[in-house]
């Protein structure tokens, strides 16, 4: 078994040059298989152009295609396939030589390899069926068709916790490449308007909207550290302003994921101001989703623990736990809730509260 460590795929250099993809921009136009988001991704994310990009993947889908079709001819000798960005061809494993030539025809790119599919997809089985007795530092496994083996994930320094694992299992020791991995993996967990959120693992409060890095909910539920409503770590707060103003800034560490939408899938879109008498409608993690009509701007309304200035009222129904929740009319954020009594409910702008912490809303 051979340690390496597990390296980031670092492959903008190499595809930024164009000599990866072939074709011409009036074919690569025609592509109907991207959604209108996928270009501008894959240029960011690869280094490609749009005509790159555009090429690329009709290449790549060539060579699925291809693959299936190999899959089935080569039937027991076939090894596995991936991509090869550097010419743009499929690369194919055999196990019998006698089949290359058959490979190449094709137009793929052949390559005599130990393992079948089919023996390295057993080993993958043999590792699950004994998962149990994997020790927590091995952080998974799986195929690896460019190396011929199945790669085994273990924490920087604990290859030596494998051995013992893999003769329980039975599998050929020599068909699993020990690869060190940056971390174990974690569940990410989506960042979403109305849902609940504890602060110091006691009071509730609501999230507002996303912004870049974490969200904003109201400043008086803070200042502490913030647990999501499924009681994981989530962050704590980088800014309460309570008095005078009710918005807070919570930083969320990489277990969460600030995503531009409310937690009945409404998409935020932006922040344009509604007019007096517009309908208007709050995620709250008590009262859920409620909605009214946007009343008084600019209002000062005065609570025992403090003043706060520049608010709008609703009539809009709310309840203890739904503070910092959002106020959202059409796909417009408006602000976070803040208080009230049972006829008005008074929600905090948000455009004030974005500029203050100097953030931006995570758009659907």
């Amino acid at each position: 078994m051979k340690i390496t460590k597990l390296l980031g795929v670092a492959a903008t250099a190499a595809l930024a040059t164009g000599a990866l993809v072939t074709g011409t921009p009036a074919a690569a136009s025609s592509d109907t298989l991207l959604n209108a988001e996928m270009v501008p991704a894959l240029q960011r994310d690869l280094g490609l152009t749009a005509d790159q990009a555009l090429a690329r993947i009709q290449s790549e889908t060539a060579a699925g295609a291809l693959e299936q079709k190999l899959a089935s001819a080569l039937a027991g000798s076939f090894g596995g396939a991936s991509y090869n960005e550097a010419t743009g061809k499929l690369r194919v494993g055999v196990t019998d030589a006698a089949k290359l030539g058959q490979v190449q025809a094709s137009g793929a790119e052949a390559e005599l390899v130990r393992f079948s599919a089919a023996q390295l997809d057993s080993t993958v089985d043999k590792l699950n069926a004994g998962e149990r007795a994997a020790d927590g530092a091995i952080t998974g496994w799986g195929v690896d068709t460019k190396t011929n083996r199945v790669t085994l994930n273990v924490l920087p320094g604990k290859g030596g916790t494998v051995d013992s694992f893999l003769e329980k299992t039975g599998v050929d020791k020599t068909a699993v490449s020990v690869v060190e991995t940056a971390g174990a993996p974690t569940l990410k967990y989506d960042v979403r308007g109305g849902d609940a959120y504890y602060i110091n693992n006691s009071s509730r409060c609501s999230i507002g909207f996303s912004v870049n890095g974490g969200f904003l909910t109201a400043g008086h539920c803070g200042p502490g550290t913030v647990t999501g409503s499924n009681r994981v770590a989530m962050g704590s707060f980088a800014r309460a302003s309570f008095p005078g103003n009710d918005y807070g800034h919570v930083r969320v560490n990489s277990n969460w994921v600030p995503r531009g939408i409310i937690n009945n899938g409404t998409r935020v879109s932006g922040s344009s101001e509604a007019a007096t008498g517009a309908s208007i409608c709050k995620s709250g993690s008590t009262t859920g989703w409620t909605c009214g009509t946007v009343g008084a701007k600019n209002q000062t309304v005065r609570y025992a623990e403090g003043t706060v200035y520049g608010m709008t009222a609703t009539n809009v129904r709310s309840q203890a736990g739904d503070s910092g929740g959002s106020f959202i009319a059409g796909n417009q954020a408006q602000g976070m809730l803040s208080g009230g009594n049972s006829s008005v409910t008074y929600f905090f702008p948000v455009r004030p509260a974005l500029s203050a912490t100097g953030t931006s809303l995570v758009l659907g």
